[in-house]
């Protein structure tokens, strides 16, 4: 079963080469990388060409935005899974697109997520938060729960169906896709109770408070877009809900 990973980035020049090496590296071998650059300057392509011999296809255009980006990825992907993965980010260990495919043929599912930690910009082994997933239910979607999506893999058939990211959500597209997939499509889904992706933490790590209302306020947004009725108590607990990561 051939996995498509979708990388994008722009200027990454600092992060980018961990986050190829971790793709390289897998254990699994029928991976088809694609990675969709966003016209760097920086020498991230440098860094690229310096692996295309192993990558499967990169481009470097000016696009609008890093959804805009992950559409164009899974459009040129042709594998029957695919995972997006950051330029800034890296996966756990060798074994998680092993791991993926083995869980998604076993579990019979659509789709499938982990957890995901956080860890600090220079020293990956240094842990920020933690986001310890659970089990998926729709009531937890409508209590501010979400899967981490960096963890999500997602059946492309799915993407063909009921269609990729929203750009009309610049900052909560990842949010209003899961939502329209699994809450209101209802696509199948599985929980591996494992850490899948280290995230390297942004520069601000805590959002101010002027950002959660605009992101609160872009989640109800989503909601209606999908003909779907929120609850207040939804926007309320969303930002509550990360508080947990920060516990050691």
């Amino acid at each position: 079963m051939k996995v498509s990973i979708i990388t994008v980035s722009l200027n990454s020049a600092k992060t980018i080469e961990d986050c190829i090496q971790s793709v390289l590296n897998q254990s699994y071998k029928n991976i088809e990388y694609i990675i969709i650059d966003g016209g760097s300057t920086d020498g991230t392509l440098d860094i690229i060409k310096k692996y295309e011999s192993k990558i499967s296809f990169w481009i470097s255009e000016k696009d609008y935005g890093i959804y805009h980006a992950m559409n164009k990825g899974i459009n040129l992907a042709t594998g029957k899974i695919i995972g997006i993965i950051n330029s800034d980010d890296i996966y756990a260990d060798n074994f998680v697109i092993e791991n993926i495919v083995e869980f998604i043929t076993k579990e019979n599912v659509d789709s499938c997520y982990g957890n995901l930690i956080y860890v600090d910009r220079k020293n990956t082994n240094k842990i920020i938060r933690f986001w310890k997933a659970r089990e998926y239910s729709r009531i937890a979607f409508q209590k501010g729960w979400m899967p981490p999506h960096p963890t999500f893999f997602v059946k492309k058939e799915v993407y063909e169906k009921y269609g990729l990211f929203n750009l009309k959500f610049p900052i909560v597209a990842d949010y209003e896709l899961m939502l329209r997939l699994l809450y209101k499509h209802k696509i199948s889904i599985a929980y591996i109770p494992k850490v899948l992706v280290k995230m390297r933490i942004a520069g601000k790590s805590r959002p101010s408070f002027i950002n959660i209302i605009n992101n609160s306020i872009s989640c109800y947004h989503a909601w209606k877009a999908n003909g779907l009725r929120p609850k207040i108590i939804t926007f309320l607990l969303k930002p509550l809900s990360k508080v947990s990561q920060f516990l050691k």
